[in-house]
């Protein structure tokens, strides 16, 4: 089977052209290509498909085998893959209220419905900046879901095995919690984030999101994603953490993203109550591996 390596800003996936191969059993062969030592290596497999209703279909998988219904930095690359290698024709300008429009622009399919893309080409014809609408968010509790019948949950108490602090709770199509804080090294993400993905009050589990606002206008996050544990970046997360910021009052509806592996410029528009999310793709590498 053949692959591509791909990655936005430091989230790595393997990524399968299914306009080509067939993929019998994603869930399993997810577990085993994303293993760093024995294989490949990444925060899972996500598959490139066709669509009766969009240029691209996207499915996404885990380290751990199970599916997303979504993924920013998967859904750049997919948009960089289709657009690059010429699966399906662009459309015309991709428009961001108040921003200079995009050149051009692809509809892809996943798990949280069809999404439209903007693509700004680099001196090379391939897409080097890739802006996604990821949508309208999703605030209320039980719709996260969040066992918390509120219609929102902003800086609301948390507490687990010694750890204590205020979350609030966005759905960008996949479940977040955030929790603002001062300084991250007060705050062990890699032996707390598992526990909190996967208390009860989370019946999907949880992406679970640190994140330290500068200003109005800008902020640094960590992140630990569902089903893989500590990532470099989380496009639907710092989506999330933006909208979280504004509604608890300590942003404003753009802001730049510093993440581990690179930032994103993301703004909540008033006029269409949606996310638009701009960041780079990149692919690494190609090959064929035995299944």
């Amino acid at each position: 089977m053949k692959f591509t390596k791909m990655h936005g800003l430091g989230n790595d996936y393997v990524y399968i052209n299914c306009f080509e191969e067939t993929v019998k059993n994603p869930s399993e062969l997810a577990i085993r290509l994303s293993d760093r030592n024995f294989s490949i290596g990444g925060d899972g497999v996500i598959l490139i498909c066709p669509s009766d209703i969009a240029d691209g279909r996207m499915r996404m998988f885990n380290a751990d085998g199970s599916e997303s219904q979504m993924c920013g930095n998967g859904l750049r690359c997919v948009a960089k893959y289709i657009f690059d290698h010429k699966l399906a024709t662009p459309g015309t300008t991709f428009s961001i209220p108040g921003q200079q429009p995009f050149p051009h622009s692809l509809n892809i399919e996943t798990g949280n419905g069809i999404l439209k893309v903007g693509i700004l080409p680099g001196d090379d014809g391939k897409a080097e900046q890739v802006c996604v609408n990821m949508g309208k968010p999703i605030l209320e509790g039980l719709k996260i879901p969040v066992n918390i019948d509120q219609k929102t949950i902003i800086d609301h108490n948390f507490e687990i095995d010694g750890f204590a602090s205020q979350m609030t709770c966005v759905s960008m199509g996949n479940p977040h919690t955030v929790f603002f804080c001062d300084d991250f090294d007060e705050i062990d993400l890699e032996k707390i984030g598992g526990k909190i993905e996967n208390h009860p009050i989370f019946p999907e589990r949880i992406n679970v999101h640190l994140v330290k606002v500068s200003t109005a206008n800008e902020f640094t996050m960590k992140t630990w994603e569902r089903g893989s544990g500590i990532t470099l970046a989380c496009g639907t997360g710092a989506c999330a953490c933006a909208v979280a910021a504004v509604i608890s009052g300590r942003c404003e509806r753009a802001a730049l993203a510093h993440l581990p592996g690179g930032d994103l410029r993301l703004n909540w528009c008033e006029d269409d109550d949606c996310v638009y999310m701009t960041g780079t793709a990149e692919e690494v590498f190609t090959g064929e591996i035995d299944i």
